[in-house]
């Protein structure tokens, strides 16, 4: 079921994000009356599953879910028609068109995309509003979990202050400022310091294989006593939480666990948090360090606010509210995308190792029904589909939008013989990435 549920979302995410790009280059075409022979949603090599002629068009819908396509009368693209590109221009086709208009029409789809973003965004913050947990309220510091990061200098406690000199207000935001920043300055202890990340930093984290990297400290709640714990008769419940042992307090599970190492075979006096009461349970914990206990290792952002943890905040938008909020969500996260995508231009660094194709996309779903969810990451991939076209590959918009540029430029038109070519090897380029993105999907799968 719970494969049913992601693969879902991950189509019709993916499924609305090739119509409307399409529909970005259909609708402009159709407006300066250019031909346009096929619209598909998918690729359809060799035979489709679906199709009809409506008009010049032939809409359907192909078997291998990489893409779609839009086959605009006149133009050089991945269909490679030198049959057609051998005749004599005709008025209906793209060649035939001005530069304006055909810089339009490839522009059309990266402009959908970004407008998808704007839409999506402004739709959330009207409906949803914004929930989050300012930095200021996490007075005991964040949860670091990663080899790489202690051996950089950030350490379990540490109060994020700054990266690169900026403020970071909003927690969520943390993982990611850190993760592509350099000066990052930490309260600890009450003072004060600057950690300085070594270069190849994401490198590390990716070659270390960890999960985990910065995260909220969580409460050890109890999240099930098993009949055969040898701690089932010592009165501890379901929900309790383990805030101390023998008056020391462990108010996080990452105090509780070493805790437990250094009172290994010994019967301690717990004490636990039940219905906002403290009260003492006498516990045994075994030679290896152990409760006999399942405990949660996370909490909605409810629990930790009812406990008392954490203050979050909600920000509720009107609709006119929301609309420059909506806008400027879609630039944080263009911003955002583009200085991921330097990093992983940038070897030294070593983001090319973590990135990944159509199975890191499936698995940054849910396996649970969210809208919330969904239209969140279905925005972002929009960015990331509208950034990713813009790049100058002939294969992609970007490359045909590069040669309009040229041409618009210095008046002359490249030849169709050398947009050929560009074409050509613009494919083999796109297609060795897309082979090299997920090729690092099977490789972390086997691996890792």
């Amino acid at each position: 079921m719970e494969f049913v549920i992601k693969i879902s979302q991950f189509l019709l995410s993916l499924s609305l994000l090739i119509v409307l790009h399409e529909l970005g280059h259909f609708i402009p075409a159709k407006l300066f009356k250019t031909r346009v022979e096929k619209f598909y949603l998918f690729f359809d090599i060799k035979f489709s599953l679906f199709k009809k002629k409506i008009g010049d068009t032939v809409y359907g819908i192909g078997w291998l879910p990489l893409g779609g396509y839009v086959k605009i009368s006149g133009m050089i693209d991945e269909s490679m028609d030198k049959e057609q590109m051998a005749l004599p221009p005709q008025p209906w086709e793209f060649r035939s068109k001005p530069a304006w208009q055909r810089l339009i029409i490839m522009l059309g789809g990266v402009t959908v995309n970004f407008l998808l973003a704007v839409v999506i965004y402004i739709g959330m913050s009207y409906f949803y509003g914004d929930r989050f947990l300012p930095v200021e309220n996490i007075k005991d510091g964040v949860l670091v979990e990663s080899t790489a990061a202690n051996n950089a200098g950030l350490l379990t406690g540490d109060k994020i202050v700054s990266v690169d000199g900026e403020i970071i207000e909003d927690f969520s935001q943390i993982p990611e400022k850190v993760l592509f920043g350099k000066n990052i300055v930490i309260e600890r202890n009450g003072q004060q310091s600057t950690v300085t990340l070594p270069q190849d930093f994401l490198a590390q984290l990716i070659d270390s294989k960890e999960k985990k990297f910065i995260d909220l400290r969580m409460p050890f709640i109890i999240a099930e006593v098993p009949d055969s714990s040898f701690n089932k008769g010592s009165g501890i419940l379901k929900g309790d939480i383990i805030i101390g042992f023998n008056g020391q307090e462990t108010k996080y599970i990452d105090e509780v666990i070493p805790a437990l190492e250094t009172l290994k075979g010994q019967e301690v006096e717990a004490t636990i948090l039940r219905n906002k009461e403290t009260i003492q349970i006498p516990l045994t914990i075994s030679d290896d360090g152990k409760l006999s206990l399942i405990y949660a290792s996370g909490a909605t952002s409810e629990t930790l606010e009812a406990l008392g943890y954490y203050t979050y905040e909600t920000k509720s938008y009107g609709f006119l509210e929301s609309i420059p909020v909506g806008i400027e969500k879609t630039g944080d996260k263009i911003s955002s995308y583009i200085t991921q995508f330097k990093a992983i231009f940038t070897p030294s660094t070593g983001a090319y190792k973590g990135v990944g194709g159509f199975k890191a996309i499936y698995d940054i779903f849910p396996s649970f029904w969210s809208w919330q969810v969904f239209w969140n990451i279905t925005a972002f991939l929009s960015i990331m589909l509208g950034v990713l076209n813009l790049l100058p590959i002939p294969a992609l918009d970007g490359g045909h939008v590069m040669f309009l540029l040229y041409e618009m430029i210095s008046g002359r038109k490249p030849s169709d013989k050398f947009l050929e070519y560009a074409q050509l090897v613009g494919f083999i380029l796109l297609i060795g990435l897309v082979l090299f993105a997920n090729g690092n999907d099977i490789f972390k799968a086997i691996f890792n």
